[in-house]
């Protein structure tokens, strides 16, 4: 075990290959797994489990005087449901069509659609106020409906800004099933139907290392099964309080070596009062064992926005550096 002190937060690549350092407050508390070992950052004497501190106070609200990114509803045509299908398109201030810019593609969890980032996760005012202090690169943000499917959609109770995530019981629809191989379809959309829609509407990069794919609960799931299937697709992947539809560590990771070499960052966190904790930690234990480098963030909350937030803040101000 290596020990940082201070304010300073470094991932360590396979065979010291690269270093990301970040200054963070005295706060900062990490558990970066790269080279076989957990690399812990620690404030003082103080040591928890926990990657990065709560973000600062005030940063899913517009900061006075930042500019404001577009928010923007978009239609493309789906090779899954043979229809349109519709997307969000977060684009930053300034956006011009003179350069190339990096995009991640970010998931809701199962109940959600493609506005729940910006209605209730504040997905534009959090990347607006990162963009505006240069801690985020300016980046096209594409959050989609992650459910490919023509069946009627299950019914989900709407927990209002404290889930946001679904919670219902049962209610119109096909049941879990329909909705487990609905969000499944969804990863043959997004390879061949979003991102090439994306890259011929907008100023992109069609670069691997300038594209990410992270999600939360459902979409944390969806971000780890698709994005870690399609290494040659993306460079950075997050998972967020991932659901049961992840699938199994080995599955999601048959070539640790690969996956160490070619992934910049891989993010997997959840909350600690959250019931879906073990999966998380699953995928966590067994990169760990199999020398995979990547973050594992112990959020402090729930299966709740307040957690989402603050996994997309960090994971934001990581990609694209």
């Amino acid at each position: 075990m290596a020990l940082i002190v201070g304010a300073t937060y470094k991932e360590f690549k396979m065979n010291a290959l690269r270093v990301l350092s970040r200054p963070y407050a005295l706060g900062l508390v990490a558990f970066v797994v790269a080279c076989g070992a957990t690399v812990t950052a620690v404030a003082q004497s103080d040591q928890v489990e926990r990657a990065f501190p709560l973000a600062p106070e005030g940063f899913d609200t517009r900061a006075d005087g930042v500019a404001r990114g577009n928010v923007a509803a978009i239609e493309y045509d789906s090779s899954v449901v043979e229809g349109k299908r519709p997307a969000v398109v977060y684009t930053p201030p300034g956006y011009s069509t003179d350069r190339e810019y990096p995009v991640l593609y970010l998931l809701h969890g199962i109940g959600g659609n493609e506005t729940h980032w910006t209605s209730f996760g504040s997905a534009d005012a959090i990347l607006d106020n990162l963009i505006a202090s240069g801690s985020a690169e300016p980046m096209i943000v594409v959050m989609p409906h992650g459910r490919a499917s023509n069946e009627p959609e299950m019914q989900f109770g709407r927990g209002g800004r404290g889930d946001g995530d679904g919670g219902g019981r049962g209610g119109r629809g096909g049941g879990m099933a329909v909705e487990f191989e609905a969000y499944a379809a969804f990863g043959r959309e997004l390879i061949d139907d979003l991102i090439p829609y994306i890259e011929a509407n907008y100023s992109v990069s069609s670069d691997r290392e300038d594209r990410a794919l992270a999600g939360l609960s459902m979409g944390g799931g969806q971000s780890l099964n698709f994005g870690l299937a399609n290494l040659d697709v993306f460079a950075f992947v997050g998972g967020f309080s991932s659901a049961p539809n992840t699938m199994q560590p080995a599955e999601l990771v048959p070539d640790p070596e690969r996956a160490a070499q070619m992934l910049e960052v891989l993010w997997v966190s959840c909350g600690d009062e959250d019931g879906l904790f073990n999966i998380s930690e699953g995928v966590h234990d067994y990169l760990a064992a199999n020398d995979v480098p990547h973050i594992w963030q112990i959020d402090v909350g729930a299966h709740t926005f307040p957690v989402w937030k603050n996994d997309l803040y960090h994971f934001a101000s990581l990609i694209f550096q």
